[in-house]
């Protein structure tokens, strides 16, 4: 099957597909990014790159990578287990242990694996829902040196968010009872969001929030057979059940980097963890952006400073 990508990557940089596992022993598919003119005989700076809730590789977290490789640093793309390219079965689960250990492993293959890079120096951006993954894994792995959030969404209190005590229990009692169905028919519950192809424009009945995401990933500027918004239904038990911005103050003295857009419905999420977090850290809001304009509109995602920051903490 010939792969797709939402973006044209630079002429002048290299990307090879790759492989490496995670600690459960499940197999991860990564793109790797890098100047094709680098010298493999020196070490460099290296960046893992997770994509929003949802997404592939092919998508905002490419773009991310290609715009950081053409800065020097050799970037890494991944997908999550059970999704896109990366093995797991049955597919289209969400685990925020699993999908948070995603990050430890992919720093486990470039220091291991990639003997041009610096394994000393290896930061990490997490987009969107990967934002909080990320915060939950680098306040435990100490190898990551420098974290970016990007458009950070929670996913662990999104299924909490505007219910009540009463609609809460509604809630966890239709998932676990799925529980029963999903064993029966021998195969779990799964209702995509997206359309299997694109189409032309966004449904006039959705919320403002669903359709900026549908604007995205139901369209073609973002659309990816890999990434319909599907996950299991009883995925969402284990999401309730975490906290993935507890430890968030255990990542001091490495330093944080909080994006967010102007326009952006998720801006309280990334304010709120800017305010739970130590020093050093930063709050950047990017002019006019929305939520998925940080997903792939490079004149609004603010790499400069993203390049900045890593540079600075990276040495």
């Amino acid at each position: 099957m010939e792969r797709y990508f939402i973006f044209e990557k630079d002429e002048n940089i290299e990307r090879e597909n790759v492989r490496f596992k995670n600690r459960y022993g499940i197999t991860l598919a990564g793109d790797l990014y890098y100047k094709k003119d680098i010298d493999k005989n020196e070490k460099y700076p290296a960046i893992v790159v997770g994509s929003p809730y949802g997404g592939v590789k092919e998508q905002g977290a490419g773009i991310y990578a290609n715009e950081l490789a053409k800065r020097g640093f050799i970037v890494l793309a991944f997908d999550q287990p059970y999704m896109g390219e990366s093995e797991g079965e049955p597919r289209l689960i969400s685990s925020p242990e699993l999908f948070s250990e995603s990050f430890s492993a992919a720093v486990d293959y470039l220091g291991v694996e990639v003997p041009f890079v610096d394994r000393e120096k290896i930061g990490a951006i997490g987009m969107c829902g990967s934002g909080a993954f990320l915060i939950s894994e680098a306040a435990i792995d100490t190898r990551i040196k420098a974290v970016v959030t990007s458009a950070m969404v929670d996913m662990s209190q999104a299924p909490r968010m505007g219910q009540t005590k009463e609609s809460l229990l509604e809630t966890k009692t239709k998932l676990s009872n799925q529980r029963w169905e999903d064993y029966k028919n021998k195969t779990p519950l799964v209702n995509p969001i997206y359309p299997e192809t694109p189409v032309e424009e966004v449904p006039s009945d959705m919320n403002p929030m669903w359709a900026e995401f549908f604007s995205f990933y139901g369209l073609k500027r973002g659309h990816h057979p890999n990434a319909r918004g599907s996950f299991t239904e009883t995925s969402l038990l284990a999401l309730m059940n975490a906290n993935l911005l507890e430890r968030i103050e255990e990542i001091n003295p490495r330093p944080i980097m909080f994006i967010t857009g102007e326009k952006a419905h998720s801006k309280g999420i990334s304010e709120f963890a800017y305010s739970k977090a130590l020093e050093p850290k930063e709050l950047v809001v990017a002019k006019d952006a929305t939520h998925v304009d940080l997903y792939d509109d490079v004149n609004k995602i603010p790499f400069d400073k993203i390049d900045r920051f890593f540079k600075e903490n990276l040495n």
